[in-house]
């Protein structure tokens, strides 16, 4: 399987110079990285090539490195239902500059983008709705930058008084903890039963 994986990968570098950085092989999937100026036309050829045949769209997601000068992975994960097969494509890119959107391609990838730039804040060029999806209206910020303050800015609760929602800062209601793992409040000396069945 990895053979074939690799002469695949080679097959899409050639026929893709300058679009195609990379192609990697580990776990018995094939990983494509591109260029993010040329996403539109790597996924299409991964669409359309007879070698390819990725006709689905599983999903598009976004992984934040914040030490990296392009901090942002977008992923792409297409399957290939002909050759029963799963393709990835990584590009990278920053919080300023725009990947182009694969909608004109992959109509079902409208709502992975805008997942992505709702949680990551990655911007998409030629979508045609570009808006926060999953969080709130007037929401700051983009919760899985790693980044995100992990308590958030806002709190959102119902009031019974004022018989509406209320937006508020948040309020710690106590310090951080500090964990003390040799405490039997954090861990337990003794075997719970059905452990001692495990191996060591």
């Amino acid at each position: 399987m990895s053979d074939d994986l690799q002469t695949l990968g080679a097959h899409i570098a050639a026929a893709l110079p300058g679009r195609v950085t990379g192609v990697t092989v580990a776990f018995n999937e094939l990983t494509v990285h591109a260029e993010a100026a040329d996403i539109v036309e790597v996924v299409q050829f991964l669409r359309d090539d007879d070698k390819c045949l990725c006709w689905n769209i599983t999903d598009v997601c976004g992984a934040d490195y914040p030490s990296r000068e392009k901090r942002f992975d977008v992923v792409y994960h297409l399957l290939s239902p002909r050759h029963v097969r799963r393709i990835r494509v990584k590009v990278e890119t920053d919080e300023v500059t725009a990947v182009p959107s694969i909608t004109s391609i992959f109509p079902g990838a409208d709502w992975f983008e805008r997942e992505a730039y709702d949680l990551y804040g990655i911007l998409f060029d030629g979508h045609p709705d570009l808006r926060r999806l999953l969080t709130d209206y007037g929401f700051e910020g983009h919760p899985l930058r790693k980044d995100f303050p992990l308590t958030g800015f806002v709190e959102v609760r119902y009031d019974d008084q004022e018989k509406r929602v209320v937006y508020e800062p948040v309020r710690l209601a106590q310090e951080f903890r500090n964990f003390d793992f040799l405490s039997p409040w954090e861990g337990t000396d003794y075997v719970l039963p059905g452990d001692e069945k495990a191996k060591v």
